[in-house]
């Protein structure tokens, strides 16, 4: 008696599903497997779970590479091109730059020198050395710049006190010869009422006595 016949459609029950997919994806990947022994072919077979988890076989004699790059010259069609291929050259050249020097900062902190070679420590500390007199040079530098700062500040000080003392000397002499114009104003009105009060007015001459 034969199975019965399934009905290809999607399986509503997780747990059902879940065991199906891990029988039939294991069946999937022995025939893959046996193709390749049998008749010598090229297979590369990458399945990607619902969960994305993926699972993956390719041919011991290839990769999945060389099977792409057949693939696009029999198809005619490209699944990436030149552009984006750069692209991940560039970025895959970045990451290994950024692990490179992520593990040379580790080593100047001290971390993880338990391999390196004598070589490779003396050139290490010949680095820390230099930064080291690079460091005290920029500071000596800052610190004089600080110095011609402040001696700058002190001189335009003083200056603004010289040019306010000035100011201040300016205004007193105005201040005084004010003082000095008014006092002089009330002298010469105080002579001139003092004259005025004692000045003899002159004889009449008496007309009738003439007559």
């Amino acid at each position: 008696m034969g199975r019965g016949k399934i009905e290809i459609k999607r399986i509503e029950n997780a747990s059902n599903r879940q065991v199906t997919y891990s029988k039939r994806r294991n069946g999937i990947l022995k025939k893959a497997k046996e193709i390749t022994v049998l008749c010598d072919a090229k297979v590369s077979l990458i399945i990607y779970a619902s969960s994305g988890k993926m699972h993956d076989y390719c041919s011991p004699s290839t990769s999945l590479v060389d099977i792409l790059e057949q693939y696009h010259r029999q198809s005619g069609r490209r699944l990436w091109d030149p552009k984006h291929e750069n692209l991940s050259n560039e970025i895959e050249r970045i990451k290994r730059e950024n692990d490179r020097m992520q593990i040379k900062l580790r080593h100047l902190n001290g971390e993880d020198i338990s391999s390196l070679n004598p070589k490779e420590l003396i050139a290490l500390e010949d680095a820390l050395e230099n930064g080291l007199v690079s460091i005290r040079d920029k500071q000596s530098e800052k610190m004089e710049r600080m110095r011609k700062n402040g001696k700058m500040m002190e001189e335009e000080h003083n200056y603004l006190k010289f040019v306010l003392r000035q100011q201040e000397i300016a205004r007193q002499q105005q201040e005084l010869a004010m003082e000095n114009s008014v006092s002089a104003e009330i002298d010469y009105q105080r002579e001139n009422h003092h004259d005025y009060a004692y000045h003899v007015q002159p004889i009449q001459p008496n007309l009738q006595e003439r007559i």
